[in-house]
Formats: structure tokens, sequence, C-alpha cells
């Protein structure tokens, strides 16, 4: 039996602190038949001489600038050749044993693209992190949830999700993927820059009849927002846009059209309680990222009739619904979390 070939892609901008933290979880806790490439996206930091310095075996990609998550990974990962990535964020913690679990997966299971572990919080490692935790789902109006993680609802690890299940979205902190599915789809879109791209990249995963899947064998420590901090304009900004974004290109027909409509509405009433609470510069972002999301919306329908085109002539297949009912939430994550029922086993 020929053994797949596994690169670790880490993706690093500035993060040379995390680099001095976490890198060496990695090196340590990787078995020898993988290996590391380091994609560095322009950073200004000290993070490539230390790595020449501490770790001079590590493959380096230096690209020019900072292309985003998106255009970052897609211009390396032309350049990296394997059977499967691992995309791991510079802020990740790797533990004993996390890589086989996930590789048997994707060796066994063909129509799998991509698997996530478990991701868990590093400053108290009870808890599941918000980025993955266990598994990550959409509803039908395109919040992201997890098993672990509901809106800003986080569940501590008490075993109860350690069963491997399909999954809408592996997480971008750490998923393994298929070289071959990532460079057919196009790999991420660079226009999306950073947040959601992973979820839009598993929805038309989805599309093409692939699975993407959760192993909670596989476990790994996430610090979170290490590159961009949470609860900024600029994250509230991409997410807004990116969500739209995803949802006008991904969705079916009846799904597309009502979701738009409601989200519309559900946005805008967001910004105005930012606005009657003080937080001039969110209210403000919402209205900007919908703009945004209007002046992108010529080149994102050309982009649906290339995905219909390929994928959907007839309607999406029978696997492609089939993972859609498994794991897209029919109600609304947002009522159910004002009503109290923040844990995914109330929902799923």
């Amino acid at each position: 039996m020929v053994m797949a070939t596994v690169k670790i892609v880490i993706l690093n901008w500035n993060g040379e602190e995390h680099l001095h933290t976490f890198l060496p979880s990695v090196v340590e806790h990787t078995p020898p038949q993988a290996a590391i490439v380091v994609i560095d996206n322009g950073s200004t930091d000290g993070s490539l001489a230390w790595l020449a310095a501490t770790y001079p075996a590590i493959e380096v990609i230096a690209l020019p600038e900072n292309y985003g998550f998106t255009g970052g990974y897609n211009r390396a990962l032309e350049m990296v050749e394997a059977d499967y990535f691992v995309l791991l964020n510079s802020d990740v913690e790797a533990t004993p044993g996390w890589l086989e679990p996930l590789v048997v997966v994707l060796d066994t299971q063909e129509d799998v693209a991509a698997v996530s572990p478990k991701l868990k919080l590093y400053a108290d490692k009870r808890w599941f992190e918000y980025a993955g935790a266990c598994g990550g789902f959409i509803d039908w109006l395109g919040y992201p949830f997890c098993r672990g993680r509901v809106l800003s609802s986080l569940e501590q690890d008490k075993g109860q999700y350690d069963t491997p299940r399909d999954t809408f979205w592996t997480s971008g902190a750490c998923m393994l993927v298929r070289s071959a599915v990532f460079r057919e789809l196009g790999g991420f879109d660079e226009k999306f820059f950073a947040h959601m791209e992973e979820i839009d990249l598993c929805w038309r995963m989805h599309l093409a009849g692939y699975r993407t899947m959760v192993e909670p064998r596989s476990v790994v420590y996430h610090l979170g927002g290490g590159t961009l901090p949470n609860n900024t304009p600029r994250k509230l900004y991409l997410n807004y846009r990116n969500n739209l974004a995803m949802i006008y290109k991904n969705a079916p027909e009846r799904w597309r059209r009502r979701t738009l409509l409601m989200r519309m509405v559900l946005d805008a009433l967001s910004a105005m309680v930012y606005f009657a609470t003080g937080h001039f510069d969110f209210g403000r972002t919402v209205f900007r990222a919908h703009a945004e999301f209007l002046r992108w919306k010529p080149g994102l329908r050309a982009q649906r009739a290339q995905l219909r085109e390929l994928y959907c002539k007839g309607g999406e297949s029978e696997a492609t619904r089939r993972i859609l009912r498994s794991t897209v939430y029919g109600g609304s994550i947002v009522a159910r979390y004002f009503l109290g029922l923040r844990r995914f086993g109330k929902l799923l």
C-alpha cells in the first residue's frame, strides 16, 4: 500500500510570538513521515529570522506581502506537493497522536474531502474553542455554529461529542484536506480575504459531492484571535460581508432568496442595536458590509452560474441533499439562543 504524503502548512503573519509558543508542539508531535511548511505572508517582525535560526530544516515559503488567509494559502499551496494538506493556524498547540486519526479518515473514506479535529481552548483546556469546537454546522439563515459552541456560548468538553460525524464545515484553524479537491475547486475564494472562507470551501465541496467530517480522537488547542482580534469592526465587516456572499453563491434558489431577504431585515436590526447602544463603528460596519456585498453581486452571480453548471445540473445531487439535511439546522440558532437553548445537543 502506498502511503499518502502529508504536509502541515502553517500560515504566519507577524506571528513570531505564536511561533515561539506553538510551533515546538507541532514539531514534537508530528510523525516523521509528515513535513512542516511555514508560509510567511509578508511579515515585518522577526518571524523569518527566528525560523531560520531555530528550525532551519523547516521549509519556508516567503510571500512578498500579506495576501490574507485566502490568498496566502492559495499562492503557497501551488508550490506545495502532497496528497493531503493540513491547514494549521500558527496559534494551535498540537497533542500526541493528533495527526494520525485525521489521516485515517481520508485514507479510508474516499468521499471525505476534509476533516477537522476536536478544537479546545488553549487558555482553559476543559472547554471547546470557538473557531471549530467539535464540528461545524449552519442554520438556514447562514449563521454558523458547532458541536460545543452556539453563537458565543461555549460548552465544557465532557466527552458528549466524542463520535465522528459528518459536518457542514471544517475549521480553518486546523483541517486536513485532499490537495486534489482543494485544487479542483480553485482553493479559497480570495475575495473573502479572511473569515467564512473555509465554510464557503466546504459548501463547494458538498456541491461537488464530497463530505466533510470531524474526528474527535484528534485533539488540538487553539488560542484564537491570534491575527485579527475578536470583537472589532474589521472582523464584523468580514463576517457579515463574506457570509452574505457565501449564501448568494452556494445556496439553492429558494433557500437563497428567502434567506437573503430575512438577513437584510435582521442585519439592519442588529445595526440599529449597535447604534442604540453607542457602538457607532459597529453599526456603520454592518451597512458597509452590505454595500460591499451588493458591489460584489455581478461577480458572485457569475461564480454561482459556474458552480451550477459544473455540479448542479438538474439540481443538487442526492449526496448533496443528504448532507444538507443532516448538517443544516432548519430553525434559527439566534432565536433558540435567546430562548435559552445554547447547547448543540438541544438543536440537532
